[in-house]
């Protein structure tokens, strides 16, 4: 063969070969897929409402009713209203310890209930004293006014501890203005006192009374003003009709007073899963 037709043959083969190594290439680019589009981000889970402030304390009542089942429930949801409204307006801090006193009762029961809110606990199940001008077994008469010698209603913070003519006393000062905000004035303190004792009053028809103060009995009242000393909360009720519809403490849930009552009053042990969350 002649010198043309090797070399002819060689550049034919080089050219066969250079198509055969492109045409895959060729084909992987004309089959490539296009790119898969990005994931959606996966949903957000519903977002899951706070408990308002009037769930939290249908809550706290559920629990207190079964602490302190002698207690009225309308008093209680009242007195965690009145705190809840105190601390909404920053005139209070979160203390964690509530007394409630609910004169309605005759003083020869116990009517007076410490509670630990944070723990969720009743500290005491105690008798307590009213001011002799209120009336005899039972409180029908309260004032804010210097000299009376009755008792206050509403809520109260309490400060410091002092040892005085009624000995170890704790120092209150009233919230409620108009109905109790003289308290420091009138030297409305909590004191034991020899004249609160239960089993005399048996014998009498009533406890001994006070100028006005929530005294106690002697054998507890150093511990009970220890438990609430320093910014603590004590609330003391009555079926009282002008208190109860001009205390400040009552409405910023958008219900009156006589409201708040009869609801709870109504609903009894019936509080469902706010009970349960209340555990």
């Amino acid at each position: 063969m002649s010198r043309f037709h090797l070399a002819l043959s060689g550049l034919t083969a080089v050219v066969l070969a250079a198509s055969s190594a492109s045409a895959p290439r060729a084909a992987t680019a004309a089959t490539a897929r296009p790119p898969a589009p990005a994931a959606a981000p996966a949903p957000h889970p519903a977002s899951v409402s706070a408990p308002t402030a009037e769930d939290r304390n249908a809550a706290l009542l559920a629990r207190l009713s079964r602490l302190a089942p002698a207690a009225d429930r309308g008093v209680l949801a009242l007195a965690l209203e009145a705190r809840s409204c105190a601390l909404a307006a920053g005139d209070i801090a979160d203390a964690p310890r509530l007394a409630v006193i609910d004169y309605t009762r005759p003083s020869t029961q116990p009517r007076l209930w410490v509670f630990d809110l944070h723990r969720g606990t009743l500290l005491y199940d105690e008798h307590v004293a009213h001011g002799r001008g209120s009336g005899e077994n039972l409180a029908t008469a309260f004032s804010n006014r210097d000299g009376s010698h009755q008792s206050s209603l509403g809520l109260f913070a309490t400060a410091d501890t002092y040892v005085g003519g009624n000995g170890y006393s704790l120092r209150m000062d009233g919230l409620d203005p108009g109905f109790n905000d003289n308290a420091r004035r009138r030297l409305i303190v909590m004191h034991g006192a020899a004249y609160v004792n239960p089993a005399q009053a048996r014998r009498q028809g009533r406890l001994g009374r006070s100028w006005g103060c929530p005294a106690l009995r002697p054998q507890v009242a150093r511990a009970v003003i220890d438990t609430l000393k320093q910014g603590q909360l004590l609330f003391a009720y009555a079926d009282e009709a002008e208190w109860l519809s001009g205390s400040r403490w009552f409405g910023c849930s958008g219900r009156s007073a006589r409201e708040i009552l009869a609801r709870a009053r109504a609903r009894g042990g019936g509080d469902g899963l706010l009970a349960t969350a209340a555990r």
